[in-house]
């Protein structure tokens, strides 16, 4: 999505999803954020369930060992940030959290859509504090969580090494970004893996699923969230 695409804020919509809970949509690309469905529950279905909690309970992220890090392409609202952070709380875990973003949220559109946030009151702090955090500098959000928000394209993204235990492929569908579903794409992002990594994206389309096997990962098929038959989890 291009900066001008978010250039005129009143093209950005705050909707309310069939869980209560809200999205933005953007009339230019004809795409939400999240899943009209259900944005909350998409996000804990796909990135929580699917991705987090399966780690945490082998025991990442132990604050005596090292953080769990995550990457997230496509940090958006925040919403899988914030859902994030509060599973970690509750598992006593640790997480140093870089969301890669190209076009930051404006300040209107984050206004607008704070009222309508249906998590805690410390959550809607949370959410603010989130999007005022700086760019591309370490952020304490919460104790034992870690956000580094960047803005820059993954394509240009320099990433360690072998460093990532958990991503968060959070694109907009792959007709609309589809430079970010190439198969290029996915090795960038499986040398930037650590072994054992693993990635989870609401997606399951096949040439999705075939770009990431050519690009090293070992796929699977999972349930989807309401809405979605099926989702896609991969493993270094």
């Amino acid at each position: 999505m291009s900066q001008q695409q978010l250039s005129n804020n009143s093209k950005i919509e705050v909707r309310r999803t069939e869980d209560g809970s809200a999205t933005l949509y953007v009339p230019a690309l004809d795409e939400h954020y999240h899943s009209r469905h259900g944005a909350r529950q998409e996000s804990e279905h796909v990135f929580i369930g699917a991705g987090l909690v399966p780690l945490l309970d082998a025991g990442r992220g132990q604050p005596c060992t090292r953080p769990l890090h995550l990457l997230e392409v496509g940090l958006g609202t925040g919403l899988n940030a914030l859902l994030t952070l509060r599973t970690a709380r509750q598992a006593g875990a640790a997480v140093a959290y870089d969301g890669l973003e190209t076009v930051p949220l404006p300040a209107t559109v984050v206004a607008a859509l704070t009222p309508k946030w249906d998590g805690t009151p410390a959550e809607t702090t949370l959410f603010g504090q989130l999007h005022a955090a700086p760019w591309g500098q370490v952020h304490p959000l919460a104790p034992s969580f870690f956000l580094t928000k960047l803005h820059q394209p993954l394509e240009a993204a320099k990433l360690p090494a072998n460093y990532y235990d958990l991503i968060y492929f959070d694109a907009f569908a792959p007709e609309k970004q589809p430079e970010l579903w190439r198969e290029a794409i996915f090795a960038q992002l499986y040398a930037a893996a650590a072994p054992g990594a693993v990635l989870v994206s609401y997606c399951a389309q096949g040439q999705f699923r075939r770009n990431l096997r050519a690009a090293g990962w070992r796929t699977e098929k999972l349930p989807g969230p309401p809405g979605k038959r099926e989702m896609t989890r991969a493993v270094k």
